[in-house]
C-alpha cells in the first residue's frame, strides 16, 4: 500500500562482478537501508556459492573434479543447474552453462584484438561444451561433469538468479514496492509512490542514454543482451561478447534480444539464446511459451516483437 509519506531509497554497489542497484519505497530512511542490506548480504551468499573466481565456490569443485568425479553440492546449486539444464534443452544447446571451455585465450572483449581466432582453434574450443554431459544425481545431490577440461560457469542465468532472491528477501522484510537493478536488468514489484506501475525504457542499442521505447510494469522482469556494450572491432566489423556455442564465434545479425516475464531468472536465461538462435526461431520459440515476451533488434534497426507485446 502507498501512502503520502511513501519516498524512494536507493543504493548502487557492485556485485558478482556487476553494478546492482536496489530501490525501495518506504516512509522511514532507516528501515529502506536495513532492507537493502538485506538484499545485498543476499547477492554476495550468493555469489560465494556460484563464483568461478574462489577456490573455495562450489562451482570451483565441479569444475576441478570434471572427469574425475561427482561433487556434494547444496540443494539451491543443485536446482540452479537443473533449471539451468532444461532451459539449454528448450533452446537447444543455445543457452548453455558450460561454455567455460571458451577462455579469454580465444576472445578477449577487455583488450584490443586485432585478428579473428582460427575457425578450426575456435571448433576445437567448442568441444567441451556440452549441457548433456552434466550429470546430476538428485537422490546424492551431485554434480558430475563428464569430460576433463570441461567448465561450468553462471554468467548467463546467475544475476537474474540473485535478482529475484533479493527482491524475496526484501519482500518477507515487508518491502511492497522496490526495484532490482542488476547491471541493467531491472526486477520490479509494487508501484511507485504516484501509484503508477513502474515505467522500463527499452534500451536502444545506438543511443545508450536513450530508450527506443518505454512500457509501465509491475511485478515484472526485464532482461536485455545486446552487441552495445561489450564488443571489439577487427577490419571494421563489430563483433559481439555474445558467442555462439556450436561455432566458438560471436553472434551477427542482431543488435539486441530484451526479454520480459516474470522471473529475473528466466529473463536473464532467455536473452543471450533467443540472440543466438536469430529473429524467427527465437520468436518462435518465445511465442509458443506462457507469460513470456521478446523485443528483438537487427543489425538494420528493425524492431521485431513477440505476439503479446506493445511498445509505447
Amino acid at each position: 500500500m502507498i501512502t503520502l509519506k511513501d519516498q524512494i531509497y536507493s543504493r548502487d554497489l557492485k556485485l558478482m562482478g556487476n553494478l546492482f542497484g536496489f530501490t525501495v519505497v518506504a516512509e522511514h530512511e532507516a528501515w529502506a537501508k536495513s532492507c537493502i542490506d538485506d538484499a545485498i548480504l543476499e547477492i554476495q551468499r550468493i555469489e560465494k556459492l556460484l563464483t568461478t573466481y574462489s577456490e573455495t565456490s562450489q562451482t570451483h569443485y565441479i569444475n576441478i573434479n570434471a572427469g574425475i568425479r561427482p561433487v556434494d553440492v547444496d540443494r539451491e546449486v543443485f536446482d540452479l543447474i537443473e533449471r539451468s539444464l532444461r532451459i539449454s534443452a528448450l533452446t537447444q544447446g543455445a543457452f548453455d552453462i558450460t561454455y567455460g571451455s571458451i577462455d579469454k585465450s580465444l576472445w578477449n572483449f577487455d583488450t584490443s584484438m586485432t585478428s579473428l581466432p582460427d575457425v578450426a582453434t575456435a571448433k576445437s574450443m567448442v568441444r567441451l561444451i556440452n549441457f548433456r554431459n552434466v550429470i546430476l544425481d538428485k537422490k546424492n545431490q551431485t554434480v558430475y561433469l563428464k569430460e576433463k577440461g570441461m567448465r561450468i560457469g553462471f554468467g548467463g542465468i546467475g544475476k537474474g538468479y540473485a535478482a529475484d532472491r533479493a527482491k524475496e528477501v526484501m519482500r518477507k522484510s515487508g518491502v511492497a514496492n522496490g526495484i532490482v537493478n542488476a547491471a541493467g536488468d531491472l526486477t520490479v514489484w509494487g508501484r511507485q509512490p504516484s501509484g503508477e506501475a513502474w515505467t522500463i525504457g527499452i534500451a536502444d542499442p545506438d543511443k545508450k542514454d536513450s530508450p527506443l521505447a518505454s512500457i509501465q510494469l509491475t511485478d515484472t522482469s526485464v532482461a536485455t543482451s545486446g552487441n552495445y556494450e561489450k564488443y571489439i572491432m577487427i577490419d571494421g566489423v563489430k563483433y559481439s561478447h555474445t558467442i555462439d556455442p556450436k561455432s566458438g564465434y560471436p553472434v551477427r545479425g542482431i543488435k539486441s534480444v530484451t526479454i520480459i516475464c516474470a522471473s529475473g531468472e528466466i529473463a536473464d536465461a532467455m536473452a543471450t539464446p533467443v540472440m543466438v538462435m536469430g529473429i524467427k526461431p527465437g520468436l518462435t520459440l518465445i511465442n509458443q511459451l506462457k507469460d513470456i515476451a521478446c523485443i528483438i533488434i537487427d543489425d538494420n534497426n528493425t524492431v521485431y516483437t513477440s505476439k503479446n507485446i506493445n511498445l509505447t
